[in-house]
């Protein structure tokens, strides 16, 4: 049965007996009806009402008809906008319809008419709700099948049943290992493991974020608060209200920011940049590959946050301490990779598994996925073979032995500039694991990326929800 709400009509114009003819004509219809007289007066009831389909006069003192539709686009972009014209002027109706109208009815209106352009417009809105529904469930699925966890060692069974016991208790969790491990899907694995499973799950990579906008990400702002700030905006933590937000690489976060996180973690409430505070339910669970420790004593990272996040640390082993489960990985990302790309690969062989089980994957499994999808798209037979493998594999020396030489006299710029380079270029991308490898912040990785100093075809700037190199299942 459809819902009065899905049904929700917003009648605008000046004249107070066409919105009252109008609200008879469409009520009879079975049509919620909603009427403003001004265009100010429309916005209040966008904001406040669930409304499916404007009617609205174009000639109004104030706010015109255009101005209105602008507004009422950027308020509720899912609103279809129907334009009332007098006989003579359709070429204004057309022009409003390239600002984003659906359709127009000439005065003096017809029952007729406008009935049937209302009930166009709530069809085509019905069906713009369906296509945006199917594609969360498509995107849904996707994404379940890529959160599968896969392992069966000792000390995986291990840490997943830790990670069972921290999710049915609002703890924050803290999540330590290396790059590549599988820190965001452990995460995830924790919040559908929790009772707060049907509500959000919003996943931040703190060091993708310039240090001049990831208070305004995390904490969000008010219209105003500075400059750009054009309109206001929730934070993290208030897109995860009721459900659990992750902190990806915290030890990232400066100590400004630290302070205002730890009034969230103690107070509950978060302080919007240029607004009130306001109260949030949330499950904080966050990861780190430095040691906290460490960074305490150096003064980069405040003592009483550190305790406040490390109430249940689980640390997530490494491949090289599992190496057991490299042929259920294997496998795994082989049939993931063979239906993405199209290919035929059926297996993979004895001995290449027999390669990848001495192997010490540096990158963990992120690398190990790579290395399979790498061999997916140029194997040559039916079955994976050593020579398919990256030359790291078949020679380790290969990769971790490259040499860069310098002449006497190049700057120390472009030395850097190069040994940035080719170590993304080794580890193909992944910017955690490059900062690892040269002892130095993720975030000096980036900033060197948004500044241009150095180039990566697999970097996008600002990436909103975290650095998405993990496409795999959990390490």
């Amino acid at each position: 049965m459809v819902s009065r709400e899905s049904q929700t009509v917003l009648v605008v114009d000046d004249e107070a007996n066409i919105l009252e003819a109008l609200r008879k004509v469409l009520t009879k219809e079975g049509f919620r009806v909603l009427t403003a007289g001004t265009g100010r007066q429309a916005l209040e009831v966008l904001r406040k009402q669930p409304v499916r389909v404007m009617i609205t006069d174009l000639r109004m003192p104030g706010m015109t008809g255009d101005d209105l539709l602008k507004a009422a686009k950027a308020i509720t972009p899912e609103v279809e906008v129907i334009v009332m014209t007098a006989y003579g002027t359709v070429e204004n109706a057309v022009e409003a319809m390239k600002l984003g109208a659906y359709d127009f009815v000439s005065k003096p209106l017809k029952r007729a008419t406008v009935v049937a352009a209302v009930r166009k417009a709530l069809d085509k809105q019905a069906l713009v709700v369906e296509n945006k529904q199917l594609k969360a469930q498509i995107a849904q699925l996707a994404a379940s099948n890529q959160r599968t966890i896969i392992g069966n060692s000792q000390v995986m069974r291990a840490t997943l049943e830790m990670a069972r016991q921290a999710a049915n208790s609002s703890a924050t969790v803290l999540l330590l290992g290396e790059s590549g491990t599988g820190k965001e899907l452990m995460a995830r694995y924790i919040h559908e493991q929790s009772p707060r499973i049907e509500r959000p799950f919003v996943a931040t990579n703190c060091a993708a974020l310039p240090e001049s906008i990831l208070e305004s990400e995390l904490f969000g702002h008010e219209k105003g608060a500075f400059t750009g700030a054009v309109r206001a905006r929730a934070g993290r933590f208030q897109e995860a209200d009721g459900g659990s937000l992750f902190l990806d690489e915290i030890g990232e976060i400066p100590l400004p920011v630290q302070v205002k996180l730890l009034r969230a973690l103690q107070e509950g409430e978060v302080e919007p940049v240029g607004g009130r505070t306001t109260k949030v339910d949330f499950r904080l669970v966050c990861a780190t590959n430095r040691d906290l420790t460490q960074e305490v004593k150096a003064g980069r990272f405040r003592e009483d946050l550190f305790y406040r996040i490390n109430v249940v640390p689980i640390r997530i082993p490494p491949l090289r301490d599992r190496l057991e489960d490299v042929p259920l990985l294997a496998d795994h990302f082989l049939r993931m990779y063979v239906s993405r790309h199209g290919k035929s690969v059926e297996g993979i062989s004895d001995a290449a598994l027999e390669v990848m089980g001495r192997y010490g994957w540096p990158g963990n499994v992120r690398e190990l996925e790579n290395a399979i999808e790498r061999a997916v798209v140029l194997a040559r037979g039916a079955v994976i073979d050593v020579d398919d493998l990256p030359p790291e594999l078949r020679d380790p020396q290969a990769g971790h032995g490259r040499q860069l030489t310098f002449s006497v006299g190049t700057p120390l710029e472009e030395v850097e500039r190069r040994m940035l380079m080719e170590t993304l270029k080794f580890t193909r991308g992944d910017k955690r694991l490059a900062a690892d490898l040269l002892g130095i912040a993720t975030r000096t990785i980036y900033r060197k990326l948004e500044s241009g100093q150095i180039q990566d075809e697999s970097y996008t700037p600002h990436r909103e929800k975290g650095d998405k190199d993990t496409k795999g299942v959990i390490h």
